[in-house]
């Protein structure tokens, strides 16, 4: 058992089953015992490689189209250039390469990164040490200015509930102990519960519905504030529309595992539903556009040419390494249809470039 495991097995006997949401975040946030706050869980040493770290091509392309809103929207400055969990700092450091080479854009941006570990603050210190950054624990201190954000795997960790439906109402999924003390999932009496009285209309006995009580408001507060100053917010994740299965996953190893063996060890993530962010930003006063997979956006933003100017001076490993690269950001088998991305603006300015207005 865990320490984590410990700790929490001690919380449950004294009051009784936790949130799969309270289970989420003690595993991941525990300020001794967190996944995120313990380790560096990216690349091939650690647990799961996003999209930054596979090419640049990432952060290129995506600093790209931030670049075009800025000079759409009359090139502000100074302005806000911020992430909100910006993993070792790679896909910050792709962008600011790429914003050099735009007129005045690299001088105007102030960077910010919203990041609650200690761990990662200082890996992302070493990747950008010839940057001057200012980091937040949360969205809410960022300066009142023009804002560009990114988004990358950060909503999919953010903490869920999960609820089954179980006529008339829904039942929580909770974690609990089993008769020898080990954590496992179990199920609360069902009961009517207002916040998904919507989602009796298409679903069905059995049927799960998944929610994250975080991601509106910081969806929404994002928006608010690209309403009032102008800018753009790219998030970019794995996910869809309208929730509907259950999508709890814990991933060790870069192989998926049991979500309760070992808490503190895994990364737990879940399908980011994309619907309540769209509407949260657009309820804050900003526009949101339509979804599109990430293969697409990155094919629209000129990924193809990208890579063959990039492949002209490659050869042997390191061109079947970038080719491979390629592949898996945008093939519709690998990241390229199962991730997803979501442009908010102000409503006066057309989205982003590879983007399109919502219906």
């Amino acid at each position: 058992m865990t320490p984590l495991a410990d700790l929490l097995a001690r919380r449950i006997e004294a009051g009784g089953p936790i949130t799969l949401a309270e289970y989420m975040a003690d595993c991941l946030l525990h300020p001794e015992h967190g996944y995120y706050s313990t380790r560096d869980p990216f690349g091939r040493g650690g647990d799961f490689t996003t999209a930054p770290e596979i090419s640049q091509m990432f952060g290129e392309l995506l600093g790209l189209a931030l670049a075009q809103a800025w000079l759409d929207q009359g090139s502000p400055t100074p302005f806000v250039l911020a992430e909100i969990g910006p993993g070792r700092g790679t896909l910050m450091a792709d962008v600011l390469r790429t914003l050099r080479a735009v007129p005045g854009m690299f001088a105007a941006a102030r960077v910010h990164l919203v990041e609650a570990s200690a761990t990662l603050r200082a890996r992302q210190r070493e990747t950008l040490a010839d940057q001057q950054v200012t980091w937040h624990d949360g969205i809410d201190t960022l300066p009142e200015a023009p804002l560009l954000l990114l988004a990358n795997e950060f909503f999919d960790a953010l903490p869920i509930r999960q609820f089954v439906r179980a006529d008339p109402g829904w039942c929580e999924r909770l974690v609990g102990l089993s008769p020898e003390g080990a954590l496992q999932p179990g199920l609360s009496t069902p009961a009517p519960l207002a916040a998904l009285a919507h989602r009796l209309a298409d679903t069905k006995e059995g049927d799960v519905v998944e929610i994250c009580p975080a991601a509106p408001a910081i969806a929404a507060a994002i928006a608010a504030r690209i309403a009032r100053h102008g800018g753009a917010a790219l998030i970019v994740d794995y996910g869809g529309w309208h929730s509907l299965g259950d999508t709890f996953q814990a991933v060790q190893d870069h192989a998926t595992a049991d979500p309760f063996a070992a808490p503190g060890e895994a990364d737990l993530t879940a399908h980011v539903d994309f619907e309540p962010l769209a509407a949260a930003a657009r309820g804050a006063g900003a526009a949101a556009s339509a979804l599109v997979p990430q293969g697409v956006l990155l094919e629209r933003l000129g990924i193809a040419a990208r890579a063959e100017r990039l492949a002209q001076g490659l050869s042997g490993p390191a061109l079947e390494s970038h080719l491979a690269a390629h592949r898996r950001l945008t093939h519709p088998g690998e990241m390229g249809r199962v991730f997803k991305a979501l442009a908010i603006h102000p409503q006066h300015h057309s989205p982003p470039p590879g983007f399109e207005p919502s219906a």
